[in-house]
């Protein structure tokens, strides 16, 4: 440094850029932390029943018939208190095919059912997984952590790739 050159000088330049680089890490942190809450938001209405299975009716459904959202059929109980249903509904998604039978949980108080098992955890958490994919990106670009991006990616593409297989 110059003598001549007051000490201030280079602090004043350096203040605007470190208050820009803490202001991207915590925005794109928030917005890692709040994608990767949405993800589980999401998949938590599902996988509550899916996985908190004590005191819940469990058993399984033929599916029968199939419209453009719902399928439905009869309902076959598993466990004791349930009782046998002529018709439960459960949503139409790949994961359901007309002419099968699944295991699955009821809704409390509803005619729904949602499937239950492995297949059924790993199918109630994949809107977790594609918040892993697209945190992925947040953390990787706004970060810049490419380790932990590296392993939220992979994360959700274990996850995603473990459904698929799952209810095939």
């Amino acid at each position: 440094m110059i003598p001549a050159m007051p000490a201030t000088a280079t602090t004043a330049r350096r203040a605007p850029v470190i208050a820009l680089r803490f202001g991207r890490v915590l925005v794109m942190g928030a917005v890692a932390a709040l994608i990767l809450f949405a993800g589980v938001w999401g998949s938590w209405g599902t996988a509550q029943h899916v996985m908190l299975t004590k005191g819940r009716e469990r058993g399984t459904i033929r599916v029968t018939a199939c419209d453009a959202n719902t399928c439905s059929g009869p309902f076959a109980p598993v466990s004791q208190g349930a009782s046998p249903r002529g018709r439960v509904v459960i949503d139409r998604s790949v994961a359901v095919r007309k002419g099968r039978t699944y295991d699955v949980v009821v809704k409390p108080g509803t005619g729904e059912v949602v499937r239950s098992g492995p297949a059924g955890v790993l199918f109630a958490w994949i809107p977790l997984g594609g918040a892993l994919l697209l945190a992925s990106v947040v953390v990787a670009g706004g970060l810049r952590l490419t380790r932990l991006a590296w392993v939220l990616g992979g994360s959700g593409i274990a996850l995603l790739t473990a459904a698929f297989f799952a209810v095939q």
